[in-house]
């Protein structure tokens, strides 16, 4: 089979290789790759060789957002964490602080972006023809973003803000619109992104990194301030941003990865409101709900899928990537 392997950063390489073989005594599946989203933890591993504190130091097939057939031809999304299901951590609910947590195009455990790969069963989830491959990509960001919001805990009438708005900053942005905002401001630096936010329903949407930002997040909430604010950008000015432009007693929820795995902020700030900081660590149990969401058309995935790329094509689609042109780029197989 054909495989797409990471070797330095920058330095993707095809190989030809045996097809992965099914293990007896297993509940594993030999699975037809049909679609894989470029993440930004990929395109840390792409442009750093590495993310947070794990390192490349060997050839690493990459790809984390992905769809497949099973031999039987059943369509599915796979879930790209496999937790243990033994540790304390799973034992009490939250299978995503597993002690031996396996993730696809991490570390030692290659990833989706091969032609064959083979994945537990109890990792699959049947998607219906109402998603394309290319869509069904965005249930692994969806559930993410779905963690996030659970972690918010918001209430309707609240004031919320976004401050990034990449693929799953939008997201966060329709489910905050589910829950009964009053408000929606978002900030992004990239002005195409800004334009989907409105489409989405955020209510003020506001340009990054000018001297103005913080004025204005604070003018739209009549100088109180958001009651919970996504960072979803992954960049300190935002982490900082976001600590600025919520209100005495709200909540902060860091979502973006920073690329050089430190986050600080003006800790004055933060300790004369009294806010409360949490950090989202990928999801729990939410495929299920994630496609009924999507399935019932409450979210809206397929705007966000802006340029797909054949396999053959995968170089360009990374380089496409990393310039951050469109929203979320697909490679289908």
């Amino acid at each position: 089979m054909k495989t797409l392997r990471l070797h330095a950063a920058h330095d993707l390489r095809f190989h030809n290789e045996p097809a992965p073989v099914l293990r007896t005594g297993t509940d594993e599946a030999l699975l037809r790759v049909k679609a894989v989203g470029i993440c930004g933890s990929d395109l840390h591993w792409y442009q750093e060789s590495g993310i947070g504190d794990a390192r490349l130091d060997h050839p690493l097939v990459l790809g984390h957002e992905f769809t497949a057939v099973t031999e039987a031809g059943e369509r599915v999304a796979v879930e790209p964490s496999i937790s243990c299901g033994r540790c304390e951590y799973c034992q009490r609910g939250d299978p995503n602080l597993c002690e031996n947590l396996i993730f696809a195009g991490h570390g030692n455990h290659d990833g989706a972006l091969r032609q064959q790969i083979v994945w537990p069963q109890r990792c699959l989830y049947p998607i219906s023809d109402r998603l394309s491959d290319a869509e069904g990509v965005m249930l692994e960001p969806l559930g993410v973003a779905m963690h996030a919001v659970d972690l918010g805990k918001l209430r309707v009438g609240m004031s919320i803000g976004v401050f990034g708005v990449g693929p799953i900053g939008l997201l966060v942005l329709q489910l905050v619109r589910l829950s009964g905002a009053q408000a929606i401001i978002v900030t992004d630096k990239l002005s195409h992104r800004l334009e989907e936010a409105r489409s989405l329903g955020a209510t003020k949407d506001i340009l990054a990194g000018t001297e103005t930002e913080g004025r204005e997040v604070m003018a739209a909430t009549g100088g109180r301030g958001v009651d919970v604010a996504f960072e979803v950008a992954g960049e300190n000015e935002a982490v900082e941003m976001a600590i600025a432009s919520v209100r005495p007693g709200g909540r902060v929820v860091l979502v973006g990865i920073p690329g050089d795995d430190r986050t600080s902020f003006s800790a004055s700030t933060a300790r004369r409101k009294g806010l409360t900081l949490i950090l989202v660590r990928r999801m729990k149990h939410i495929y299920p709900d994630a496609i009924r969401l999507v399935e019932s058309g409450r979210v809206d995935v397929r705007s966000l899928v802006t340029h797909t790329f054949q396999f053959e094509q995968a170089l360009d689609a990374f380089s496409l990537a990393t310039r951050r042109e469109g929203l979320k780029v697909v490679i289908l197989l």
